[in-house]
This record gives C-alpha cells, structure tokens and sequence, in this order.
C-alpha cells in the first residue's frame, strides 16, 4: 500500500525542488478527469530527479510523471488514492548537442517537441515527430507514449527515432544508456522497453534523437476519393510511384469538414462541397522533382481512384492544407464527443470495419460519426458525436456501450483498441479485456521487477 505525499514528506525534500500544483496539473485535456497531487518537483538535473525518486522509494510515495498535459487517456491523471508527488521536467529542457554528421540531436525529456524540431532546423536537419500539440508536448512524454502523429507512414513512432535514453529507475538508479549508436547488441533492449511505458518502468530524463537530411522539395495535395477502398487502393499507387517519399497520408470524412464549418469558420477548406471523403498527400521529395508536377502526374495515373483534387501551389497552401487536418480535433472538442476511439487496424481490414461498425452503432442511437486519421500505418481516430440538438451529456448512458461496440468490432478485425495515445488510465480494462494473458502476465512480471513497490505512476498501464 502506498502513502499520502505528505507535509512530513515532502519536508524530506529541498523547498527549491518543489512547486504549489495548478490546475493545468492535475486537469484531463478532455475535461473527463480531474488528478491530484501534493506538490509538483522541479528537478534541474538527472541527479535531482534520481534524488527524488530515493525519497519516493524510501516513503513509499507514489510518484506520477507530467509531461506537457497533453495526454487523452490519463496517463498523468491520479484521480483518487493516496496523493502522489508529481514531477515535471520543464527545468530540464535544454538541447545538450547536436551532432548533424550523424544525423543525432541529444534532447532532455523537458525539451518541447517543437523546439527539438527548431533545433534540428538549425542545424539543416529535420525531427520528424510532428503532432498537434508539438507546442506543447515534452519529449519524455512523447517517448513514453511512444507516441505517431503525421509522418509516422515514412519515418515511423517516437520509438522508431531514438537511438539511446537517460532514465532514473524506480529506487534512483540512473540508467546510463544515452548513446549514439545505431548498432548495439549488447543483452537487453531496455531503451525500447521503457518506451511506451508510460514512466511505470522509470523516468527518462534525456534522449538521443534520430534526425534525417531535410527534403529538398515538399509538396501537398487534397484528392477526393470515392470511399475509404480507393484511399487504400491510391495509398499503394503512391508508394509504388514515390518510394520512400510520401511523408503522410491522411484519410478524412466528411462530417470532420462539416464540424469546422460549423465551429472554427476561418478555416480555409478547399471544396464548395465537402466531399464525403478525401485523402490528404504529403510529399517530400528528391533534388530536381517539382512537388505539384509530382502530384499532378499521381492524379493523372490514379483515374477513377480519384474524383478531384486540389495540389498546393505554394508553401504557404501546403501549410494551409495541414492547418485544416490538424484543426479537425479542435473542432471536435468544441462539438463534444460521446466516445473517442483512437485505433489502429490492418490496412486491408479498414473497409470492411467501416462498413460494419456504423450500422452496428446505429442499433444503440442516432449519431454523427467523424471517423479522420493516419490511414498509411492504419491509424484511425474513430469518434462518435451527438446529432445537432443534443450534447454529450444526454448520452451518458450510452457512452459504455458505444465504447464496446467500437472496440468489439476492432478486435474482431485485429486490431489495436490504442494505436498512439497509449493505455493511461482510461484503458486499463480495455487492455484486460483485450490484451494477450501472455503479454500481460510478462508485463506484471516486468513492473514487480524494476518498480516492486509501485510508485512509478500507480494505476497506469497495469491496476495498481
């Protein structure tokens, strides 16, 4: 059993390292959960966080990870138990070296993401994580989740672009792993076990990022689709045309279009009519390769897969085009769904998941659908709205069921009920429910090894 974060024990602990909590803590993005907590720690170095960590151990305090509070399932959300210590790394924020040879850039876990994308800039070099919220997200936060975004189709997860991490273990050992090597066979691959783990298995304190030379020429293009078959069917034509250079592939649905008319007007949207579904291309190409020639001849080559198509002309419309696709969450929120669902599904099975999983949902109501995601690496956010009237609220009864249905039928299509988000607290039953008794039992075996006492996070992932 764990204890209370305590004045007795937060006094066992330098005044400089701590701070008064604020709302922005302990508060769910989403307005679904609200945390708590004693006192946020402030560490400045890895030995402070190590530091913080023994006295968590010794008291038996939990202690729970913040990164930019832009998690949806959670994850850095204790709503009830003994009061935890938060810790945050926003001291610890600098970009230690950049290495642009090896294409390797060394972040603390405070750095936010867009400023290791600004670094990697500088140096003529590029990071491509990129989110919604890289304004705001810390990197720890992104390995931790291990989390997508946009251009994980060509450059792969946050796990796919990091070579080595510094991280504080549960009783303040300090995990020397912050190497630049892209070979190291050397026992266990503990950097890619404490990604993903959502700071139940340690606190990384610092990475080694993997950066790629910038393309020479980028380029961008909305074609309308005449369902989600021929985006499939246009996604493989694209990599067999471009190989290796389609950056991103974003599938978006009608009704994702609708609610930025109705909620965020100022958005340029490209269509008279929003189209039922369109497909937004992102290209970075070779020296020498004209970006709207390129998509100009993959619309000509893709003919009845392709219905119309809008292809930027210019940087500033390139950039206009992934303002829509990153504002359609914003208008989301401000429409309030029910249930959000963020999947994953073999690419060839998500048609006939489309096709199966909105008559099964209009058996429990009437509902608006925005279903809009990375659908190169198969990644669907899968959202269900009240129809124009009704607020979330008046389906609270129905939320549950909504939820099942959803991810049933991803399991019967097997898939992955948490593609990028992570399990948090949110999904901690759906990861029972759903999860391999196998991983599972190894994943319960691993986290009385390394965090016996579990303080690391308590409840997340795993039941505390």
């Amino acid at each position: 059993m764990l204890n209370a974060a305590d004045a007795t024990f937060l006094a066992t602990l330098p005044e400089a390292l701590l701070r008064p909590v604020t709302p922005a803590d302990v508060e769910d993005p989403r307005g679904r959960w609200l945390g708590q907590g004693a006192a946020v720690a402030v560490p400045r170095d890895v030995q402070q966080v190590a530091q913080i960590l023994r006295a968590c151990a010794a008291a038996r305090v939990g202690l729970v990870p913040l990164g930019g509070g832009t998690g949806l399932v959670g994850g850095q959300i204790l709503p009830a138990g003994p009061v935890p210590l938060l810790l945050s790394l926003e001291r610890m924020a600098a970009i230690r070296a950049v290495y642009p040879d090896e294409n390797v850039l060394i972040a603390e876990g405070g750095a936010v993401l867009a400023d290791v994308q600004a670094a990697a800039e500088a140096a003529d070099r590029l990071f491509p994580l990129s989110l919604a919220s890289q304004g705001s997200c810390r990197i720890a936060g992104n390995l931790a989740t291990n989390a997508g975004g946009v251009n994980v189709l060509r450059y792969g997860n946050a796990r796919d672009l990091c070579l080595g991490l510094e991280a504080v273990l549960a009783d303040g050992t300090v995990l020397q792993g912050l190497k630049r090597l892209r070979k190291d066979n050397t026992g266990y691959d503990l950097r890619n076990l404490l990604i993903g783990s959502e700071g139940t298995l340690g606190v990384i304190t610092a990475a080694s990022l993997k950066l790629v030379p910038r393309p020479a020429a980028e380029g961008a293009a909305f074609f309308v689709v005449p369902d989600p078959e021929a985006a499939l069917r246009l996604l493989a034509l694209a990599q067999a045309r471009l190989a290796g250079m389609v950056s991103g592939f974003e599938l978006i649905h009608r009704q994702g279009l609708d609610f930025l008319s109705e909620t965020l007007p100022q958005v340029r949207q490209p269509f008279a009519h929003p189209p039922e579904w369109v497909v937004l291309i992102d290209l970075g190409l070779a020296s020498g390769m004209d970006p709207a020639d390129t998509l100009a001849d993959l619309y000509a080559a893709a003919g009845d897969l392709v219905l119309d198509g809008v292809i930027a002309q210019s940087t500033a419309q390139r950039a206009a085009f992934w303002a829509l696709r990153e504002n359609i969450p914003q208008a989301n929120r401000r429409i309030g769904a029910i249930s959000s669902h963020d999947i994953a599904l073999p690419l060839g099975a998500i048609p006939a998941f489309l096709a199966a999983v909105g008559p099964a949902l209009a058996r429990i109501g009437s509902f608006r659908i925005n279903c809009f995601g990375h659908l190169g690496d198969g990644n669907l956010h899968y959202n269900v709205f009240p129809m124009p009237g009704r607020s979330r609220k008046d389906h609270e009864a129905e939320r549950e069921a909504i939820k099942t249905c959803v991810h049933d039928l991803v399991d019967h299509f097997d898939g992955s009920v948490s593609a990028e988000h992570g399990i948090g607290r949110l999904k901690v039953g759906d990861l029972e429910h759903y999860g391999d008794p196998a991983k599972l039992a190894a994943m319960r075996a691993i986290k009385a090894a390394l965090d016996p006492q579990g303080i690391l996070n308590p409840g997340a992932v795993l039941r505390a």
